[in-house]
């Protein structure tokens, strides 16, 4: 049987300036390039996408006017749309689905929730009426005025929906209990800090999560029976002398857990940090520029080979090579035009 070597990416975007919606573009791992990029489905401001483990669905946050939710598409050769969920106010900035397409959640970042939707099994569709949790309080950073919940997913044995609150330096962990959600630990991490994303070991009760304003990986001791967390290390992601402004953005880890990779909006890099295989704890490896501006997110592809990044403000993506020892980052490609883009999945394969 032939070995793969074309695999299909997603790109959420702002829609402002040339930006149509979500894009798409294949991967050629045996030539190191990509191509074919295009829009995939027109929606407005969809900067968040997840696909089912299947992948037989996309879903997108969503903006239609002053109101704002989640988009569901099914996917063949094309993105079809199924239906979308829009309540008033501001969309949801992230959104991710369980291993059997039952659930979806979303972070609202400017109200302070997370919301639990039920997914359709015939169709992929979006139920409405989501269980909602609303988060309460605020931190000492001004931009801390009130709750910014920023993820919301399961934790890898879907047991708990773990959820990240920017605004309120926490880390709340939910119950769901035929569909609602019910809170039953939280982690209150270092004031001011701003927790934004978070990523979980492949295979050790470790997560790592990404700080925004104080630009570190914390890395946190998960306990799989009440679903609480404790934090072990807090590892900078820039360099010391840095001091103009960054402010932390995505988070992943290689498939095999020996390196964690960071985004830094502002230094314009992403940090390369090695995992201890003893006790799973992080050292810097080294910086490499992002090459481009505002650096939101990246991407692993499917065989660990490569990084797909995306620059935002210069509205490109940049194909690296990856090291599987050593972890580094070698430039192949940073002239891939994508208008704003945001985020980047890989289909499942």
């Amino acid at each position: 049987m032939e070995k793969q070597n074309k695999f299909i990416g997603y790109v959420g975007t702002y829609t402002k300036g040339a930006s149509e919606g979500i894009y798409s573009f294949t991967l050629d791992t045996n030539e190191g390039k990509i191509s074919d990029v295009k829009v995939a489905a027109k929606l407005d401001n969809p900067t968040y996408l997840t696909i089912s483990n299947d992948n037989k669905y996309l879903y997108a946050v969503a903006k239609k006017g002053d109101l704002g939710g989640v988009a569901a598409f099914s996917r063949t050769d094309q993105l079809t749309f199924v239906n979308q969920q829009l309540s008033e106010g501001a969309p949801p900035c992230h959104v991710s689905v369980d291993s059997q397409n039952r659930y979806l959640f979303t972070g609202n970042y400017h109200k302070g929730t997370i919301e639990a939707y039920t997914l359709q099994q015939e169709n992929g569709s979006i139920a409405p009426n989501p269980s909602v949790a609303q988060h309460q309080g605020s931190g000492p950073d001004k931009r801390q005025e009130k709750p910014h919940a920023h993820y919301a997913a399961f934790t890898p044995d879907e047991k708990y929906v773990a959820a990240i609150d920017l605004g309120i330096d926490q880390l709340i962990t939910y119950e769901l209990n035929h569909g609602q959600l019910k809170e039953v630990s939280r982690l209150t991490v270092k004031p001011g800090s701003g927790p934004r994303h978070l990523v979980f070991h492949p295979s050790e009760n470790i997560a790592y999560l990404m700080t925004e304003f104080s630009s570190e990986v914390l890395v946190l001791q998960y306990n799989p029976e009440d679903g609480s967390f404790a934090q072990l290390q807090a590892v900078s992601t820039i360099p010391a002398d840095f001091t103009e402004n960054n402010q932390g953005s995505a988070i992943h880890i290689s498939a095999d857990g020996k390196f964690v990779y960071a985004g830094n909006r502002g230094h314009n890099s992403i940090a390369v940090l090695k995992v201890n295989e003893e006790n799973q704890q992080l050292s810097l490896v080294e910086y490499t520029p992002s090459e481009g501006d505002w650096p939101r997110d990246f991407v692993l592809d499917p065989t660990n080979q490569f990084i797909v990044g995306s620059n935002q403000e210069s509205s490109n993506l940049v194909l690296f090579k990856r090291d599987g020892e050593t972890g580094k980052l070698t430039l192949l490609n940073a002239d891939i035009t994508v208008p704003h883009a945001v985020c980047v999945k890989f289909l499942n394969y």
